[in-house]
């Protein structure tokens, strides 16, 4: 039986960016003089798929109402088993993280945890440009040959089938804590926790939206939990994980994870524990990042987790792990220092590189998978430029930094259109060095000779996954109202539905009727619009990178004198003395 398709909203068929508006889950037009006494956070739970019978523990989403038993998952018991037996043995333990905001703060997590048992556990963390992505058999057996028995992979090592042959073969006990798809083949491994396995259970694949910093952390509850079933514990206290929540929140919103059902929970209460300022590296993250408030979710994904990131893409990939690991204050705020630096750095590379970047779309303008190659890209930005090119095309999009012969790709996707899995399929039809990734991101070693026909073997493989993801193109409302309705207990009140971002979208406001006032350009390529309703109440819009986008244009050049309806996130804006609330502008249609 099909379902029906939501509610056309507002009558719009065509929006200025060519978009149907649909209604999320019912029609939820407030106007002007409504008042919020029925229950907005009901309709906005049910709307992103919750069942009635579930609405109170999703309300208040915590660890005791989400987290699984850990021993669902193939392999956690072992990986227990076997890390318990080395913290009480005494042996050397190495963590080797990625070089990103997950893999660091899943690196920190278990070096935290290992450190609340007693137990002073080493780190190592590839450099992007010299070792590229994922653990390379020299450095494991090197970790060996510096005494460490058990290496521990976090956020990486899934598909690293040679480099755990040869840490086997060495005589190294290796435990893989990854989320990245997995072939059927699994690597020589003593366990591997990873929820996106193929042999995974129907329970454990369910959790396959986590990131490695929470299947560290489940890993984290199992290693306790075998420990207090061996009497570990009998006179000394057990860790509280709970404090270890910070890190999770970070590693699931930076690496922009879905953020529903255990994730929701992690999320929530790690903002509760970084509100705390407990952990030394993560407060002078949070002081370097000028936010003078308790963090909030978005501020994980656009303050925090960038810095953490321009270590390992343009600076010393060490600098997350040891800002997050450190109990030395003067430490602490010299690194977060470091990395805002690099962040500024970063930011100037990436401007370089995505307009050139943007160079070549003309070129590409009838491909459905954008591939865009340039020599002397830096490596360390090119997964951030494949977002923008995504974001500006609505096409996924690779990003290609070439050296020599050879090219390091990241890519970007779009929903629907599973791009790690054809990064993989590419691998295995000889098209590519390495590769592998999940559904909305994707990283690859491609020879130079070979990246025309990769371009073309991905356009054919996905071009039918994007024409449909592309026609199904729709703006889903939330609410609508007049301006008089868009006020700070409204947003308020569309907070208490959160925490709000990948897969559990934040609330979409359409506002209006109403009248430009206003419309120019601000900043770099950034649409401000003043407009006004018949209720005589007026607000600021601002559309973010989207002045020479068909939505501004249409916005600057033939909007005057002509009702509209504007959608996009009601936001605070607390610059000045008295918060008013503005709209994060996303699109707009004709009323008439």
């Amino acid at each position: 039986m099909q379902t029906a398709p939501p509610a056309l909203a507002l009558g719009v068929e065509r929006s200025l960016s060519g978009k149907r508006w649909r209604w999320r889950g019912g029609n939820m037009a407030l106007g002007g003089g409504a008042t919020l006494e029925h229950d907005i956070v009901t309709q906005l739970l049910l709307a992103r798929g919750v069942a009635p019978d579930d609405l109170e523990r999703q309300r208040a989403p915590t660890l005791r109402g989400f987290l699984p038993d850990p021993s669902i998952f193939a392999d956690m018991d072992i990986a227990a088993d076997r890390l318990a037996q080395a913290v009480i043995a005494g042996e050397r333990i190495t963590v080797y993280g990625d070089y990103d905001v997950d893999g660091a703060t899943s690196a920190a997590l278990l070096i935290r945890a290992l450190r609340m048992l007693g137990v002073a556990a080493d780190y190592y963390i590839p450099d992007r440009l010299l070792e590229g992505y994922g653990p390379s058999g020299e450095a494991l057996v090197e970790l060996g040959r510096r005494g460490s028995s058990l290496v521990v992979t976090v956020d990486c090592g899934a598909m690293a089938h040679e480099a755990l042959a040869q840490a086997h073969d060495a005589g190294i006990d290796v435990i893989v804590v990854d989320h990245h798809k997995c072939s059927p083949e699994l690597p020589r491994a003593v366990a591997l926790v990873n929820p996106n396995r193929l042999d995974e259970c129907d329970e454990g694949a369910a959790h396959g939206h986590l990131a490695a910093v929470g299947v560290a952390f489940l890993l984290a509850v199992a290693l306790v939990r075998t420990l207090r079933g061996r009497g570990f514990f009998a006179g000394r206290a057990e860790p509280d994980l709970i404090a270890l929540l910070d890190l999770v929140a970070l590693g699931t919103v930076a690496d922009v994870a879905a953020l529903h059902g255990l994730n929701r929970a992690f999320v929530a209460q790690g903002l509760k524990v970084m509100a705390r300022r407990a952990n030394i590296g993560m407060a002078a993250l949070i002081d370097a990042s000028r936010l003078t408030r308790s963090p909030q979710c978005h501020d994980l994904g656009f303050a925090l987790g960038p810095r953490i990131n321009a270590g390992g893409r343009v600076g010393e990939a060490t600098l997350g792990v040891r800002l997050l690991t450190t109990e030395d204050p003067d430490e602490a705020r010299g690194i977060a220092a470091q990395l805002s630096t690099l962040n500024e750095e970063r930011r100037a590379i990436e401007a370089a590189v995505q307009e050139a970047a943007e160079a070549q779309l003309a070129a590409q303008h009838n491909r459905s998978v954008l591939l865009l190659s340039g020599e002397g890209w830096h490596p360390g930005v090119i997964g951030i430029v494949a977002g923008r090119i995504k974001e500006k095309t609505g096409k996924p999009a690779l990003v290609v930094a070439l050296d020599g012969g050879t090219g390091k790709g990241s890519g970007r996707s779009i929903a629907g259109v599973d791009l790690g899995a054809a990064i993989i399929a590419a691998r295995d039809a000889g098209l590519l060095v390495a590769g592998g990734g999940h559904a909305m991101a994707a990283g690859l070693t491609v020879e130079r000779a070979q990246i025309d026909e990769l371009a073309d073997w991905l356009d054919e493989r996905l071009g039918g996954q994007v024409a449909r993801a592309s026609a199904e193109q729709e703006v889903l409302l939330d609410v609508g109202l007049a301006p008089g309705g868009l006020t700070t207990d409204l947003v308020a009140s569309l907070d208490l539905a959160g925490p709000y971002g990948m897969g559990w979208p934040g609330p979409r406001v359409a506002v209006g009727p109403v009248r430009l006032v206003n419309a120019d350009v601000v900043g770099t390529d950034h649409l401000r619009v003043i407009a006004a309703g018949k209720d005589g109440r007026s607000f600021k819009a601002i559309a973010f990178r989207a002045a020479e986008s068909a939505l501004g244009q249409a916005l600057l050049h033939g909007a005057r004198g002509r009702r509209l309806w504007l959608a996009g996130r009601a936001k605070i804006d607390d610059w000045g003395s008295t918060p008013k609330v503005e709209l994060h502008l996303e699109d707009a249609a004709f009323v008439d």
